[in-house]
């Protein structure tokens, strides 16, 4: 059974096709969602299929892209959506430099913020981070993440930020890059990953694997990464031992019963 862990069932181009997405995701083998806030509105969405689905579970927060939108009363909201009992995560937070929809500093900032909020609510966060790799590790060392964990989603870094990561006790989640055809290292970076820390996603509807790519991303297509992982480990890891293992760890992250 496989676990997406990141995924934005939200999203409008599901809007008119939604069930049956998720019906082919079930029949392909994948036992639980996770989908993501990026902003108030979508975290409140989250929430709702939360309640809608007993498999799929939710996340709150702010994508850096997002931060420069944050109201007031936004972080008394995600106290109040946190209490919801399919909330099993802050995020996805984080820094991306590539874009700077919202300032580097506000990124840093709000990032600040949203670490100490994910503590005092102790949901484990989930991390964005994109060209700003030294900078989301110096903040979660001094904002103490390591008291509270998380995941790397969609973890396209160096082995220096793995390395980071996992010594700060963080997962790595990876996506449909791993079965990019450039993403050599990363394959090599994921060999060397604990089998306990690795987790798999779909980030969909982006980000769709091999031999999918240029269709719209779908929760199903995560057998595709978990695939990839046991290609990945040889004859030593079958597809099942992969996904049972990754649906072990992310429940265990997560605190899933």
């Amino acid at each position: 059974m496989l676990f997406d862990t990141h995924t934005h069932l939200d999203d409008a181009r599901y809007n008119e096709d939604r069930e049956a997405v998720i019906t082919r995701a079930r029949e392909a083998g994948v036992e639980a969602f996770l989908t993501i806030g990026c902003d108030l509105p979508t975290s409140r969405a989250a929430v709702a299929l939360g309640d809608q689905y007993p498999f799929v579970y939710a996340s709150v927060g702010v994508h850096p892209h997002e931060v420069k939108h944050i109201q007031d009363d936004w972080y008394d909201e995600f106290r109040h959506l946190a209490k919801h009992g399919k909330v099993v995560a802050f995020g996805e937070i984080g820094l991306d430099y590539h874009y700077n929809h919202s300032s580097p500093k506000e990124q840093r900032d709000r990032f600040r913020e949203q670490l100490q909020l994910a503590r005092e609510l102790a949901l484990p966060v989930i991390i964005h981070t994109r060209e700003a790799q030294e900078d989301t590790i110096t903040i979660l060392k001094e904002e103490n993440a390591s008291e509270i964990s998380g995941v790397f989603h969609c973890f396209s870094g160096d082995a220096w930020l793995a390395k980071q990561a996992l010594d700060l006790g963080f997962y790595l989640s990876f996506s449909g890059i791993l079965t990019f055809q450039n993403a050599t290292a990363l394959r090599e970076i994921a060999k060397a990953t604990p089998l306990d820390r690795i987790l798999i996603e779909t980030d969909c509807p982006y980000l769709t694997p091999v031999p999918y790519r240029g269709k719209r991303n779908e929760p199903s297509y995560v057998s595709q990464v978990a695939q990839q992982l046991a290609s990945i480990h040889g004859p030593t890891l079958s597809f099942e031992q992969i996904g049972g293992q990754t649906s072990e760890n992310a429940k265990r992250l997560f605190k899933i019963s």
